[in-house]
């Protein structure tokens, strides 16, 4: 039987761990002291905030959309639709007349779970939001010196961009004074955004009474905003106690199969060497080759390309590198990679173990794609570019492999005992009603 084997980059990433027993990093157990320490009134007035589509620029779309508690935190398709649309998941439809949307969102919406958690420090899939420093408080972002200071967490700064994006919230520049100061400069968006909130007298009394630094309406700005959905993501979606907590913190044997697949994980199969610590992520970017499509984002004119980490860094050793996603809560995240595609945690794992084969097998009907029949025709365009399938290839920082059956059994079913038995239940939910009194998806 044959296992992973890496390109020269992660050499010495290998060396750490195989052949080396268990990586402690890898094994080390979540308690609720990990977390970063949110006020809970806040978090209720940023539950409420989250679904609340006040936020977008025509008032249509809620960071609640495209990361829905009935869907475990993200949107269950592999490419969302976003501002125009109406609706959750595949059944969302791509709206109509003046608001027919005129491209899917490039990426997979990522799962919310954890992003709490004190050690994370890296967000998006190409990592364009970055705690850069030991206490939490400055933060890389694609605002640069715009950034407005007094964000609680690298939760809060990525909070922002969402709201930023004309595809995602805000909607074309011509539709709305939100757009409209958002092309004109990223923080006046923002700004038109809070004097919307403040101006909602339920906000404007819920602020005052929930948050310390808030005495008069005219107090909320968009830093009270954003740390606010902070507070309810961070602690919305904590998750540590799945099987595998159980296994750690009270050496309750996992089931023969799981146990095999955490033996495999952990050892000759290589998994820990990028998904380790606490949250099965070390937060760095690797080339995997996950197939690419929908609108990308048209690097270099290249339509429906994604070069991913080098947008942000512009290294070309960068390119078509993502983040490392997180495992805990995995089997409840599916459609899997950037692109969102391979519908089924077997299918990531089957790619993972041999991404060139995996790619030559994957079809278009692998994607979860809700229906928009005027964008079908440029949905997969990309693979018939040649040039570009041979580039995305030639980076691949995996080598492809052979594993049989038993072995991806025994992995697929170690990630399925990373889901927390209590990841149903969420403490707060979605809310029926919010201040703005617009619907609530």
């Amino acid at each position: 039987m044959q296992f992973f084997r890496y390109t020269s980059h992660f050499m010495r990433v290998v060396s750490v761990a195989v052949g080396l027993g268990t990586p402690l990093s890898a094994q080390e157990p979540v308690t609720a002291q990990d977390y970063l320490d949110f006020d809970a009134r806040q978090a209720r007035l940023g539950q409420m905030l989250f679904y609340d589509k006040i936020l977008s620029g025509n008032q249509n779309i809620s960071c609640g959309t495209c990361h829905h508690h009935s869907l475990n935190s993200a949107d269950g398709v592999s490419l969302g639709i976003g501002e125009g649309g109406s609706g959750l998941g595949m059944d969302r439809t791509p709206g109509d007349g003046l608001s027919l949307i005129s491209a899917r969102i490039p990426r997979n919406a990522p799962a919310l779970w954890n992003l709490g958690h004190r050690d994370m420090r890296v967000l998006f899939h190409d990592g364009r939001v970055e705690q850069v420093d030991s206490d939490g408080l400055r933060f890389r972002t694609p605002a640069g010196t715009l950034l407005p200071e007094g964000l609680n967490s690298v939760l809060a700064a990525q909070a922002l961009f969402p709201m930023s994006s004309d595809a995602e919230m805000a909607g074309k520049p011509d539709e709305n004074p939100v757009s409209a100061a958002f092309a004109e400069r990223i923080d006046l968006g923002w700004e038109q955004v809070a004097e919307r909130v403040r101006n909602t007298p339920e906000y404007a009394y819920l602020f005052r009474r929930d948050v310390r630094e808030v005495r008069s309406k005219d107090d909320i700005t968009i830093v009270e905003i954003a740390n606010a959905l902070a507070a309810f993501i961070g602690t919305e979606w904590q998750s540590f106690d799945s099987p595998y907590d159980d296994y750690l913190n009270a050496g309750t044997p996992l089931p023969p199969l799981a146990e095999k697949g955490r033996a495999l994980f952990f050892g000759d199969a290589g998994c820990a060497n990028c998904h380790n610590g606490p949250l099965f992520t070390d937060q760095n970017f690797y080339a995997v080759g996950v197939p690419q499509f929908g609108p990308g984002r048209a690097f270099e004119t290249l339509i429906g390309s994604d070069v991913g980490r080098m947008e942000v860094t512009k290294l070309p050793a960068d390119a078509y590198r993502f983040r490392t996603p997180s495992l805990r809560n995995v089997a409840l995240t599916a459609p899997y990679g950037h692109s969102g595609a391979y519908p089924t945690l077997r299918d990531m794992i089957r790619h993972m173990c041999d991404p060139i084969t995996s790619r030559n097998a994957w079809t278009p009907g692998m994607a979860r794609l809700p229906q928009v029949d005027w964008l079908k025709a440029n949905d997969f365009v990309l693979a018939a570019n040649t040039q570009e399938m041979a580039r995305q290839v030639a980076h691949l920082d995996l080598q492809p492999v052979k594993m049989i059956e038993e072995d991806i059994d025994a992995i697929e079913a170690f990630l399925n005992a990373l889901t927390g038995q209590s990841a149903m239940q969420r403490p707060l939910g979605r809310p029926d009603e919010v201040p703005s009194g617009l619907p609530v998806d």
